[in-house]
């Protein structure tokens, strides 16, 4: 038994050697030793991950697995521009022609909030609902799982679930309702995440409600949707899966990860990277070298938009167990503090900055910090992305990989910076007030961070041309 748990560790280490040789995540040397995992660090990591079928034309299928289900009553979720397009026609036709009893709730909104998430909850509990259907971006998905979680738990407070230190991050003990989730979007992978991000708007910063019982049953990621996005839709939600992939990849190895759970139950949805998230990541980051800027500027290209919703499948299933960190972190009150930002191809009912926008914002800032602790994984990530590497040194990692979202930014005709978001220096402080409290993703990050240091990587990411 003994040398049996010994090869097996010793397999995992290798694992570990093979996947990642920069300091951080386990090169050789003095900074490894340094770096070795503390006594309260985690040893282990979860993969959860909901079921998916791909296919151009799978969206008919939906009908025969909700009858399959043994569903009775279901609560179909999508936006009011959504409603009137091919994604949510085709759906209803799938659940007319199989008999399938639905309710239809198509006021979720765009970039939601815990009010409009509360609204979603009230409607859900006014029904018996044995299922959920969410068609749509993160958006509607997230608002999907947020409903079904409080369904399922009506004496819950809307806090209890929410991230802590905003919420109380209480664990969920019950079962949740099936949800079948077909995106729209190529981008936030939420078909396959347990997280459901809004605003708050008391703290004007987003935050979230993250666990891995949030995961949809089954995710139908059906190719032809991808040919109804706007392109501003395009390049916005591409720019989250580029930073999914990025953050993931550059997030705080599992094993050093602390404290470690006194209970599996407590362990978190994001754990850091891992052997099986470095994968998906690799696998995103080759495949938007590739098709991003092909995706963006031709809708009719089916071969680029098909490829980019399968990059968003994978980078969705690596951040499902590895997170996210500074990215998104700091996006969440830049998005949460919007004024009158109404960018192109959204629904201008209120003021939004999207949420890819917001995460690409200070990601060349973001890296340029973060890439001292592990810089052969930031040379790594430029590399994959298109840069020449060749030599190249540790110092010079940030910079190259800075450079090439810079030129990435430039070429999908981004905002130039967060001035062009409506943001000036006198803004610093209250951005880096909603950061803070983000420490489910912060923490994450390879190298810890002061307000300082935050305040410098806004500061750095008012103009960035």
């Amino acid at each position: 038994m003994a040398s049996g748990r010994g090869r097996v560790l010793s397999m995992l280490q290798a694992m570990d050697r093979m996947s990642c040789r920069c300091p951080a995540h386990g090169s050789g040397g003095a900074v490894r030793r340094a770096a070795a995992p503390a006594p309260s660090a985690d040893y282990a990591f979860e993969m959860a991950c909901s079921n998916i079928r791909y296919g151009p034309g799978v969206t008919q299928e939906v009908g025969m697995d909700l009858n399959n289900m043994g569903a009775k009553k279901v609560c179909v979720m999508t936006d009011a521009n959504l409603v009137q397009l091919s994604p949510v026609k085709a759906t209803l036709e799938s659940l007319h022609k199989h008999g399938v009893n639905y309710e239809l709730y198509d006021s979720v909104r765009v970039e939601p909030t815990n009010e409009s998430f509360e609204d979603a909850i009230r409607f859900a509990r006014s029904h018996p609902f044995d299922a959920f259907l969410a068609v749509g971006g993160g958006s509607v998905m997230d608002t999907a799982k947020a409903a079904n979680l409080y369904l399922c738990n009506p004496e819950a407070d809307f806090l209890d679930y929410v991230n802590p230190p905003i919420g109380k991050g209480k664990p969920i003990l019950g079962k949740l309702k099936p949800l079948i989730a077909i995106p729209t979007t190529s981008g936030t992978g939420s078909e396959t995440t347990g997280g459901a991000i809004f605003d708050h708007k008391p703290m004007k910063a987003k935050t979230g409600i993250v666990y891995r019982e949030l995961r949809p049953t089954l995710g139908l990621v059906d190719p032809l949707h991808a040919l109804t996005m706007p392109e501003r839709v395009t390049c916005y939600s591409g720019f989250d899966v580029l930073c999914h992939a990025l953050e993931s990849y550059t997030a705080v190895p599992y094993n050093q990860r602390s404290p470690r759970p006194d209970n599996p139950i407590h362990r978190p949805a994001f754990q850091g990277s891992n052997p099986i998230s470095d994968t998906w990541a690799e696998a995103t980051l080759r495949v938007l070298a590739k098709y991003f800027e092909r995706s963006v500027y031709d809708a009719g290209d089916v071969e680029a938009r098909s490829h980019m919703l399968m990059a968003s499948l994978f980078a969705g299933m690596g951040i499902g167990s590895a997170g996210v960190h500074l990215c998104h972190g700091m996006s969440y009150p830049i998005a949460g503090m919007v004024r009158s930002h109404q960018p192109a191809d959204y629904p201008h009912h209120h003021a939004i900055i999207p949420h890819g926008l917001s995460v690409v914002m200070t990601s060349p800032a973001v890296f340029r910090f973060t890439a001292p602790l592990c810089p052969e994984r930031h040379l790594r990530a430029a590399e994959l992305l298109g840069a020449d590497v060749t030599g190249r040194t540790a110092a010079q990692a940030g910079p190259l990989l800075a450079e090439r979202l810079l030129q990435l930014m430039q070429t999908m005709k981004v905002e130039n910076g967060l001035a062009a978001l409506g943001y000036t220096s006198e803004d610093i402080p209250a951005l880096v007030r909603g950061t803070v409290p983000q420490h489910r993703v912060t923490k994450l990050a390879p190298r810890p961070q002061t307000e300082e240091d935050l305040a410098k990587m806004f500061e750095d990411s008012l103009t960035v041309y």
